[in-house]
């Protein structure tokens, strides 16, 4: 969360509220941007007179250190940031950036955070009462600019402040760094600080610009922007790819020539015939191994190389070796590019056995391989290991890796106790202490063979790995994970178990293989067969076998052996487009390109799919797509500020907020160098960019309606197709206000008045502010204009028009069945008759069930205490709660508690009438029953029969 993770959130007033809700802990889901368990509860009042005061940032991790420190100390948390840039200007003042002076050396202005002013009183109250104030923030750069931040509302002076880090709670580490403190680093903070003021920045000034030209409620970011441009070039990678045609023959042998007829049917059986793509190569490889089988590849034929690229080449290379063909199945794939729409499949058995071309086995090379084991875990392999393995996604993995760091009760044996090491770290370092106790452990667990003769070290491939002293390791390796089974969640068991395997197989020798490479002759033509044989397990003693039961192993062959075909398999193949993106890939691109920081990675990729620039491509898929509105937001950012959103300049000042730390480089002199340009290119975007929805490509669809050619544009909701006769306007024309620019006449929608509109869409006149000369000539211009065909419709990601899905939820307005529809905030169903009946069913965005409306709220005459308008009365499972009438203009809430006993029972009252009379309506299917909550739609069929659940990969988005 070192100034990336905060950017994502660096937008001005429209989320300003939620965007403090979300920093300072009160949304109900913990973030793993911090510290688990932050903004649980405020800090206990203490008395601390003639101790010392500790401070550390969550109330788990300051459970875990009191242990260790005594009665002497007094340990509290701080419970996260307690200060930070204002998220709007106070009255009259317009700066652009809240909280940064940009005229004064960008100097900040900081605040208590709202929720943080309680626990800021109890922190001064016992920091007077205590002998002096220690820090135990983070180690990391962001640690270093909470405990400066405390010091400062504290008012601790900096000569006074004493600073500890420690790479793991436990004893011996909190014993020696509070044996060795020493003052708040100023590089560090400025570092912070400067990270801070630039994404504020961006965010405050580029997320208007995206409201004016996009859409409202948008947000950009330094970083957040360029990991969008990172999926939307591989997108259009994707999208652009024209896929190769290649053949492959594959020979399937077994050395037993008596058993050649029986395996020949039992494997012809085993794949079914047509359903050859069905078997994977796993379930084929464990087949022959299981039958005595080999499996290789036609390499050579007549001393060339083989790489057949049609199908009639391969087929004749394909006989030649003894494949006689059945049946040739070809057919046409409309959804493919280029060859891959061709598709080909050859069914066909080898020759007679009298008949058959001679296979002999010419040569056998077994060679002696090592693997590895990997280095211990950083934050990035941390979290793509946990991806890959565990399902996890990034937030999940540092979410529970916080909680092994801070201390878990381990009842009966150590209490309360930090399990792992510093979990945000670009190192792969281990001290001497630590590859010392791994290697006892390992020479008393399993013996010498499995203790190199010296220690393996590694070397950290990030340059600039400086952010921890060492890689993520168990705090003691004799605390095995079985013996945390019963003491941890099963996230927090998983977790600890590949993390505690990966450091101990870091210190093991390498495992070791037989591999095998058996060259087969056939007259000219050459197949050749791999694999291999573990002889010596290694680390995998810890880690376990990689792809266990999916390696090939080869039967007992002799050179000069003859061995019998079962079968000849030629096979079409197109080469692959570049693969999406998952979150651990994106993470793993993010790290080589040098973007952010280990405290960042999981944030700037749940920002990004947050505000809907990145989606999956289907629920519960792991790769990750491009959404129309990231692709139009990145072109716009990419054209105005072509050096912000390239990936080696944020590479550069990613080096630079380095150097500041590191090198003490003059942070205000950075944030100088890199405004001017930004600046000037901000002023041009605002005055020279289109507006998105005056945008549009033509589209290879003809309008079912008047049968004019369709376009692409932009709304709301993403792209959608709409007919080119819709609102057609005549040639631009000049008026009076607006001498330099030309607009356009629309025929309103469903309106009186027609639209006046520039060219490139970015200026608007209202009507009334015409002549009554202007209105009169525009009116008459208007009138004689032709029809519009007012078609429009969502469409998939290949751009296809999507037909609504009917459902069996019946409207109760209108009865008649209700239409999926996807928009900003999800899926929802709607009426058919849309606009004229707008009734609408919200879906759980995750399981797409049916939400049943609930009774509105009851308007009171309590004032809201940010803007005076009445108080909502509303009922939860938590309770009555008021909140602003004006929602979302005015996000102020009132406290329950705080109304009078006599004004809550006549409200209670008020209550329990307002939903007699108010009741939601009764939400019925087709059948006539009564549904409900988490009823999951039914799609109709064009005859009214049910066609099953509704789906879940709808990509469509709603015309705007």
């Amino acid at each position: 969360m070192e100034g990336d993770n905060k950017e994502a959130d660096d937008r001005p007033d429209t989320m300003a509220k939620k965007r403090i809700k979300k920093r300072s802990g009160v949304a109900t889901k913990p973030s793993s941007k911090r510290a688990v368990g932050r903004r649980q509860r405020p800090a206990q009042a203490a008395d601390a007179t003639g101790k010392h005061l500790v401070i550390v940032e969550s109330p788990t991790k300051a459970k875990t250190i009191n242990k260790y420190l005594g009665p002497n100390y007094v340990v509290m948390a701080s419970v996260g940031h307690v200060r930070d840039l204002p998220t709007r200007n106070p009255k009259g003042v317009t700066n652009p950036v809240p909280g940064v002076d940009l005229d004064q050396d960008f100097t900040p202005t900081y605040e208590i955070l709202p929720n943080s002013r309680q626990t800021i009183s109890q922190l001064k109250r016992v920091a007077k009462q205590a002998e002096d104030v220690w820090f135990a923030t983070d180690l990391d750069r962001e640690g270093e600019a909470i405990a400066w931040h405390l010091a400062q509302a504290l008012g601790v002076p900096d000569g006074t402040a004493k600073r500890v880090v420690f790479n793991a709670i436990t004893q011996k580490e909190i014993k020696y760094a509070f044996s060795n403190p020493r003052q708040i680093d100023p590089n560090r903070v400025n570092a912070q600080q400067a990270r801070r003021i630039l994404d504020r920045i961006v965010g405050y000034q580029v997320s208007p610009l995206l409201w004016k030209k996009v859409a409202g409620g948008l947000s950009a970011g330094r970083v957040q922007s360029v990991a969008t441009r990172l999926v939307v070039d591989r997108e259009r990678k994707i999208e652009a790819f024209i896929p190769e045609e290649s053949w492959k023959i594959s020979g399937y042998f077994t050395p037993d020539s008596t058993r050649q007829a029986t395996y020949t049917k039992q494997w012809a059986q085993f794949l079914d015939s047509e359903a050859d793509t069905q078997r994977t190569i796993r379930e084929k490889t464990v087949w022959l191994n299981e039958h005595g089988c080999i499996r290789a590849e036609l390499v050579e034929l007549k001393g060339k190389s083989f790489k057949p690229e049609t199908r009639e080449k391969a087929l004749v290379a394909a006989q030649a070796v003894g494949f006689t063909l059945d049946k040739e199945t070809a057919w046409t794939d409309e959804n493919a590019k280029g060859p891959a729409r061709e598709r080909c499949r050859y069914a066909g058995h080898v020759t007679a056995q009298g008949d058959a071309a001679e296979f002999q086995i010419t040569s056998i090379q077994t060679k002696r391989t090592n693997s590895r084991p990997l280095a211990p875990f950083i934050t990035s392999t941390l979290q793509q290991s946990a991806a890959i393995g565990l399902g996890f996604k990034l937030q999940r993995t540092m979410r529970t890796a916080q909680q092994l760091y801070e201390g878990i009760d381990i009842h009966g044996i150590e209490g309360q106790t930090g399990l792992i090491t510093y979990m945000r770290t670009d190192s792969t370092h281990l001290s001497d202490e630590a590859i010392e106790s791994a290697r006892t452990f390992i020479n008393d667990e399993y013996g010498n063979d499995y203790l190199p003769e010296k220690p393996n070290t590694y070397t950290s491939s990030n340059k600039s790995a400086q952010e921890a002293h060492e890689a993520i390791r168990p705090t003691d390796v004799r605390i095995t994970p079985k013996r945390l089974q019963h003491d941890l969640t099963e996230d927090q068991y998983k977790l600890y178990k590949m993390i505690w395997e990966r450091f101990v197989a870091c210190q093991m020798p390498p495992a070791q293989w037989d591999a095998t490479t058996v060259n087969i002759h056939c007259g000219p033509a050459r197949f050749r067969a791999n694999g291999r044989v573990l002889v010596f397990d290694g680390f995998y003693r810890v880690s376990g076998q990689p792809n266990s039961g999916s390696e090939a192993i080869l039967p007992q062959l002799q050179q000069d052996q003859r061995i019998s075909p079962i079968q000849i398999d030629p096979t079409q193949h197109f080469s692959s487009p570049p693969a999406r993106y998952t979150e651990a890939s994106l993470q793993k691109k993010l790290e080589e390109e040098g973007i952010g920081r280990p405290s960042t990675y999981a944030s700037i990729i749940q920002t990004i799919q947050d505000r809907k620039y990145v989606d999956t491509v289907v629920p519960r898929d792991k790769r990750l797509y491009a959404t129309d509105l990231g692709k139009v937001v990145t072109d716009k950012l990419v054209d105005a500020f072509p050096k912000i959103m390239d990936v080696g300049y944020t590479k550069y000042m990613e080096d630079e907020l380095d150097k500041v730390e590191v090198e003490r480089h003059d942070w205000v002199e950075m944030l100088h160098a890199f405004y001017g340009p930004f600046r000037d290119n901000l002023d041009k975007a605002h005055e020279q960019m289109a507006h998105a929805k005056a945008e549009s490509l033509p589209a290879p669809h003809i309008c079912p309606k008047c049968g004019s050619s369709t376009e692409y544009r932009f709304g709301r909701n993403g792209r959608f197709l709409s007919c080119t006769a819709y609102h057609v306007p005549p040639k631009p024309i000049k008026i009076a206000q607006h001498p330099d620019q030309k607009f356009l006449l629309y025929k309103a929608k469903g309106k009186a008045r027609p639209k006046v509109i520039s060219k490139d869409g970015n200026t608007r006149v209202g009507w009334t502010k015409l002549t009554p000369e202007q209105k009169q000539k525009f009116q008459k211009i208007s009138d004689q204009m032709p029809p519009s065909c007012e078609f429009a419709a969502p469409v998939d990601q290949a751009g296809n028009p999507v037909q609504p899905e009917v459902t069996d939820v019946i409207c109760p307005e209108d009865q008649l069945p209700m239409i999926k529809r996807k928009g900003r905030f999800g899926p929802f169903l709607a009426s058919q008759s849309y606009p004229k009946v707008r009734y609408i069913l919200k879906l759980d965005p995750k399981t797409h069930t049916v939400v049943l409306p609930k009774v509105p709220p009851l308007t009171t005459d309590e004032p809201c205490s940010k803007c005076e308008a009445p108080l909502n009365l509303r009922d939860s499972k938590r309770g009555f709660w008021l909140s602003c009438s004006t929602f979302p203009k005015c996000r102020g809430r009132g406290r329950w508690a705080d109304v009078a006993d006599d004004k809550r029972q006549a409200l209670e009252q008020a209550w329990h009438q307002h939903c007699k009379t108010n009741q939601p309506p009764k939400i019925t299917n087709s059948e006539g029953k009564i549904i409900e909550e988490g009823y999951a739609p039914q799609i109709m069929a064009e005859d009214g029969s049910r066609s099953g659940n509704i789906s879940l990969d709808t990509a469509s988005s709603d015309a705007a």
